[in-house]
């Protein structure tokens, strides 16, 4: 499915099959090497729902581009109703299409769909993953980057953040994002320490919001209400932020902040993890604790 001949980064991905596409029909090398924001997803429609900080905030900018990359096929998408009897097939051919569709709503630099399979993905062995984000990251050399965070529950977006993490590591210092934020898709992070929880503010334009996550009618349309379910973490995210002050956003997402893991490449990923897991147990067990030992 790509419509790039002889460009760097293409020859360097593993899969034929992926697919690049540049809303606006600049060259290659030109779209990609003004990205700002990359998202990382796992899946089509990931990046609308956890990386649409970067993309309001590029919209409609010439300072600021945001290109996504999908990296799997969506072969095994739920499918109900109209899609009922697609095969695999029919289903990651919609789905490439809506990807494509979101990438002109967005107004994205590129929008890169590698075309792995899931089990290429979550196979621990494997490092066709990392190395096609690496020749990805160094072409476009962004500087804030958005994909899941590493307490997401869904096995598929794990194997997406981990390769993702070790691709930036790979990455000359001085080629490495400004920032790298773990967002929201398959759990959200209300649970982390208010302190420790990246707050992004994404009020305003909930047409182009909507428009975003709506396109993906395959999911939609087939049995998931992403579109509802989104906006809505959104706008509870931001009232149920602070509990004394009134709303300052009216739609929030939550991220956990990833960039200490790329800039001391020696921290252990799942100890940093787990470290904003303990700090919310601890936070639980204190407030217990000094009720119940009341006299």
């Amino acid at each position: 499915m790509s419509n790039l001949k002889n460009k760097n980064m293409v020859t360097k991905l593993h899969n034929p099959t992926t697919d690049i596409y540049i809303p606006d029909g600049v060259g290659v090398a030109t779209a990609v090497s003004r990205t700002t924001h990359l998202g990382i997803g796992a899946h089509q429609d990931d990046l609308e729902i956890m990386a649409y900080h970067g993309i309001l905030a590029c919209l409609g900018r010439e300072d600021r581009w945001f290109t996504g990359v999908t990296c799997t096929n969506g072969a095994g998408s739920a499918r109900t109703d109209p899609y009922a009897d697609h095969t695999n097939e029919q289903m990651m051919a919609a789905r490439v299409a809506e990807q494509r569709q979101a990438a002109v709503i967005g107004q994205y630099a590129a929008m890169i769909q590698l075309d792995h399979p899931s089990a290429v993905v979550k196979d621990p062995v494997s490092a066709v993953l990392k190395d096609d984000l690496v020749h990805i990251l160094l072409a476009a050399k962004p500087k804030i980057v958005y994909t899941h965070n590493p307490a997401d529950k869904h096995a598929t977006h794990i194997a997406v953040v981990i390769p993702t993490l070790l691709a930036l590591r790979e990455l000359p210092l001085q080629s490495r994002p400004q920032k790298v934020y773990g967002c929201e898709v398959w759990r959200d992070l209300d649970w982390m320490p208010d302190e420790d929880k990246v707050a992004l503010d994404v009020s305003g334009r909930e047409n182009i919001a909507a428009a975003l996550v709506g396109v993906f009618d395959s999911q939609i349309a087939g049995g998931k209400r992403y579109d509802l379910a989104t906006i809505g973490r959104r706008r509870a995210n931001a009232t149920y932020f602070a509990s004394h002050a009134v709303d300052e956003a009216s739609q929030m997402i939550f991220a956990m902040d990833l960039t200490p893991l790329i800039q001391d490449d020696s921290l252990n990923i799942a100890a940093y993890v787990l470290n904003y897991i303990d700090k919310f147990r601890d936070d639980v067990k204190e407030k217990l604790t000094r009720q119940l030992n009341k006299p």
